[in-house]
């Protein structure tokens, strides 16, 4: 319904949306939608939104487009949720674009021919899934339904992409030709990454501790865990190659057990290492932050100092606790793809294969899904950080 009178001059035009979807509207004229390739390595032919869709898409693009600035511009009272639907949609079938493309342009006499995004759709993705940021956060919508409609985007692209209509694309042919290593690298990326955390997590909490009940460790526990951090990844990977390298030698049952100067231990411990500061540093302040006179009030009805610290103090640092481990899952997941340089594996093992052949696919096959388990692991945690806060606190 829309609004008139004194009411409609309460609603301000939204400035970020009609700038996000002009840019997106110039930039998919003006760029290549998608490009053919002969096979995997040959550079392609790139094709412009015109020509990859022809008049009838390329004008549905661009009316979907505008109708995002008009909606954004009038006042509606409900144009925020107009907007988060048409922009989820887009989202959802922008796949289609790519189906199209491939269906006028894919020689069928080419076995080896393959189409590949061009750079105008990574700048409408980019730029549509920045619009629906700022749809989301006007509306104030809650994790739940954030996390559902990044669940509804997600299985809407996995269903497109495993269409026969889409077989050509190269980033479903690198997928195609990788499943068994993908499968792998997938399950070596999570024990690498939660792993770490998990590890680093009880270190953390034992470390917190002990600060809290002696002040004498805080400054050398919190100045050692910063020096850690101070080490790029890389560095942390190279040092522990040496060591390692020399106790497995010194003790063959390690070797056994897989611990050797590459592979997975070294990535494990540098992970650890990595993710120790963001942990120790929100469970001290978590702990000592929760004001005295609840601890107090505990021990005036009776409570022991266990029931004190778990049923008062413990239950209000958690939100702040969960935090600084949302801060350190993001960092393991991004820092694990990096490991791969020391053949721990994971999903950055296809990303310096691909820039080593020069097959950017392929490189896509490893950055993408850790992208999407770095949001994935950002929703989640989000969530369960505030549905632990306190009732006054969430209201």
């Amino acid at each position: 319904m829309s609004v008139t009178g004194p009411v409609a001059s309460r609603i301000p035009p939204n400035r970020v949306i009609p700038a996000l979807a002009l840019s997106a509207l110039v930039l998919v004229w003006l760029l290549d939608l998608g490009t053919i390739q002969p096979n995997r390595i040959v550079a392609g032919t790139g094709h412009g939104l015109l020509s990859s869709l022809g008049w009838i898409g390329a004008g549905l693009v661009t009316a979907v487009l505008a109708a995002s600035i008009v909606l954004s511009m009038v006042p509606l009272a409900r144009r925020y949720l107009l907007l988060l639907g048409l922009t989820g949609l887009s989202l959802a079938a922008l796949p289609l674009l790519l189906e199209v493309f491939a269906s006028r342009h894919l020689p069928e006499d080419s076995p080896y021919a393959r189409s590949s995004m061009g750079a105008g759709f990574w700048c409408l993705l980019f730029l549509l899934s920045l619009m629906l940021i700022e749809i989301l956060g006007r509306l104030k919508t809650r994790r739940s339904l954030q996390l559902m409609l990044l669940v509804f985007v997600c299985g809407s692209w996995l269903t497109l992409l495993r269409s026969d209509g889409l077989e050509s694309l190269s980033l479903v042919r690198e997928f195609n030709g990788q499943g068994g290593q993908f499968r792998q690298a997938l399950w070596t990326h999570l024990a690498l990454a939660f792993g770490a955390v998990s590890i680093s997590a009880v270190l953390a909490f034992v470390l917190a501790l002990k600060m809290i009940r002696n002040t004498a460790w805080r400054r050398p526990v919190l100045g050692a865990v910063s020096f850690l951090q101070t080490i790029p990844s890389l560095a942390v990977f190279g040092l522990l190659i040496a060591p390692l390298s020399a106790l497995s030698s010194a003790f063959p049952v390690l070797q056994s057990l897989g611990i050797r100067g590459i592979g997975w231990a070294p990535a494990l411990l540098a992970l650890i290492a990595y993710s120790l500061l963001p942990m120790v540093r929100n469970t001290f302040v978590a702990l000592t932050e929760v004001p005295e006179s609840l601890a107090d009030a505990g021990r005036g009805m009776g409570m022991t100092e266990g029931q004190v610290f778990f049923q008062v103090k413990l239950p209000l640092a958690l939100p702040v606790i969960i935090e600084g481990v949302r801060i350190t899952t993001i960092q393991a997941i991004g820092l694990t793809a990096v490991a791969a340089l020391i053949g721990a594996g994971g999903f950055g093992s296809f990303i310096f294969q691909g820039l080593g052949q020069a097959a950017m696919d392929l490189v896509l096959l490893g950055a993408l899904p850790t992208i999407a388990l770095a949001l994935l692991a950002d929703a989640l945690l989000t969530m369960l950080a505030a549905s632990l806060k306190p009732t006054s606190a969430r209201s």
